[in-house]
C-alpha cells in the first residue's frame, strides 16, 4: 500500500501542481509505473474544474461559470497537456521531416500554429462545454450529479485515450534528456489495467443516466487511432507532448460525442 501511494503521488506530482510529500520525486521506477493511475488524475482534475464551475454559476451564467473552470483545470495542471498541444502544433506544422519536427516540439517558444491552434482549443472547450453543461440544467441533485460526472469523465477517457498510446507505439526521441521517457519504458498488467480501470468507470457510471453515453467511446477512440497512426507516419512513434495533444483532443471530441448522441440519437 504504501509503495502504492508513492506511486500515485508521483503520477499526481508529475501530471499536476497540486502539492505533494516532500518525499515524492521524478524517479524514473515510480513514473513508469505512474501511469496506471493517469486517468485517475483526471478525476481529480475534473472534481476541481467542477468545483469552480458549481461555485461560480452561483452569481454568474453558465458561461462564465465554464470559463472559470476552464481557467481552474489549466492551473491544476499547469497548462501540461495545452503545451503539448501547443508543441505538436507547431511541429506538425512547421516540420517536414522526423527530425525537424522533433526540434521544434522541443522549442520552449510558441509559434503561430500553436498560439492559432490553442484558440481554436479554447473556443471549442468553450463552445461544447457549455453546450454539454446546459443539457443538464437543473435545480434537483440528479442534473448535478450528471455534470459532476461530464466533467470526470471527460478528463478521465480523454487521459485514457493518451496514455493507451504507449501501450501500442514506440517512444520517438533517443534522448535521455526528455521528461517523458520514462513513461515510455516498460508497462505490466497492472499499467494496462488500472487505465482502463480509472479512464471508463467514470463514463460506465455516467451510462446508468443515459446507456446511449457509452457511444461516445466510438468517436474518442477514432481519434486516438488517428492520431496515433499519424504521429507513426511522420516521427515513427509518439513523444509526451503527443500525448498531451491527444489528451486535449480526445476531451473536445469526447464533448462533441456527448451532445451529439443527446440531440441525433
Amino acid at each position: 500500500m504504501k509503495k502504492e501511494l508513492h506511486i500515485f503521488f508521483t503520477s499526481l506530482m508529475f501530471y499536476t501542481r497540486i502539492p505533494c510529500p516532500k518525499n515524492i520525486d521524478h524517479h524514473p521506477d515510480y513514473l513508469n509505473k505512474a501511469t496506471r493511475y493517469f486517468p485517475l488524475i483526471g478525476w481529480i482534475v475534473g472534481s476541481i474544474s467542477f468545483l469552480a464551475f458549481y461555485l461560480f454559476s452561483f452569481f454568474l451564467s453558465t458561461e462564465t461559470a465554464v470559463i472559470f473552470a476552464l481557467i481552474v483545470s489549466v492551473l491544476t495542471t499547469g497548462a501540461f497537456h495545452e503545451d503539448g498541444f501547443a508543441d505538436v502544433c507547431d511541429g506538425f506544422g512547421g516540420g517536414w521531416t522526423k527530425e525537424k519536427i522533433l526540434i521544434i516540439m522541443k522549442d520552449s517558444a510558441i509559434g503561430a500554429y500553436g498560439a492559432i491552434g490553442l484558440v481554436l482549443l479554447f473556443l471549442l472547450k468553450f463552445k461544447l462545454l457549455s453546450e454539454s453543461v446546459s443539457l443538464f440544467k437543473g435545480d434537483n441533485s440528479i442534473a448535478l450529479i450528471q455534470v459532476f460526472i461530464l466533467f470526470i469523465s471527460a478528463h478521465a477517457l480523454s487521459r485514457l485515450a493518451a496514455i493507451s498510446i504507449i501501450f501500442t507505439h514506440e517512444y520517438s526521441r533517443d534522448d535521455a534528456s526528455s521528461k517523458s521517457k520514462p513513461i515510455a519504458k516498460n508497462h505490466s498488467w497492472k499499467e494496462i489495467f488500472g487505465s482502463f480501470f480509472f479512464g471508463l468507470l467514470p463514463l460506465f457510471v455516467f451510462s446508468y443516466f443515459q446507456y446511449k453515453f457509452l457511444l461516445a467511446l466510438i468517436p474518442v477512440f477514432i481519434a486516438r487511432f488517428f492520431l496515433a497512426r499519424y504521429f507513426q507516419k511522420w516521427i515513427d512513434g509518439y513523444t509526451g507532448d503527443c500525448l498531451g495533444a491527444t489528451q486535449q483532443v480526445c476531451e473536445v471530441v469526447y464533448y462533441l460525442s456527448i451532445l451529439l448522441i443527446w440531440k441525433f440519437i
